[in-house]
């Protein structure tokens, strides 16, 4: 496998990316693990910059794969940012879902030991709306015992009116979950 690298960053619609090979995109709250996420799958510490401050993405960072790309969206719903960042974030995120033949699917991240946030809902109406593909990645289930996770992946997908199937468990420090993201993508990417 090629290892994955930083492409680029993109501030505006007229930076983003017009990819040859499918993109998958990584959006979820701020502080849900998406750099986290994206440090496992490349098997690699500090390729996409983690921050226990939450809100540092701040614009749309793409890294490459090989077989595919990946685009880490800004978080939302952080509610230390001004209404003005907040109103950028939602334009760009606007702006980047418009062109939607470019996603070949989205990694929707929550944190497994809360129930998905009206922020998370938002975006899954907005997605099943737009008839984008998307996976509820239930992050964090480190925190909790195998039992309880499989209690609260039914009650993730309870609530986001989804398939038990429909959400991944996910642990970017134990790996839990890696097998089955890296399946999932296997299945994107060869559509």
């Amino acid at each position: 496998m090629v290892p994955a690298k930083f492409v680029t960053s993109a501030a505006t619609s007229s930076q983003f990316l017009r990819p040859e090979k499918p993109m998958i995109a990584v959006c979820g709250k701020s502080n849900a693990g998406k750099s986290t996420l994206i440090n496992a799958l490349a098997g690699q510490k500090k390729l996409a910059k983690t921050s226990a401050e939450p809100g540092k993405t701040k614009l749309v960072n793409y890294f490459d794969f090989g077989n595919f790309l990946l685009a880490d969206l800004p978080g939302y719903g952080y509610a230390a940012v001004s209404k003005e960042e907040k109103l950028k974030w939602g334009k760009m995120l606007d702006a980047f879902f418009e062109r939607k033949e470019d996603i070949a699917h989205v990694f929707v991240l929550s944190d497994i030991r809360r129930d998905p946030s009206e922020d998370d809902l938002q975006m899954l109406s907005f997605l099943n709306y737009h008839i984008v593909p998307f996976t509820v990645i239930a992050t964090k289930s480190d925190k909790l015992s195998r039992m309880k996770v499989k209690e609260r992946v039914r009650a993730v997908a309870n609530a986001c009116g989804l398939g038990e199937g429909n959400v991944i468990p996910f642990s970017g420090v134990t790996g839990d979950g890696k097998a089955e993201l890296l399946a999932k993508i296997g299945q994107v990417i060869s559509l």
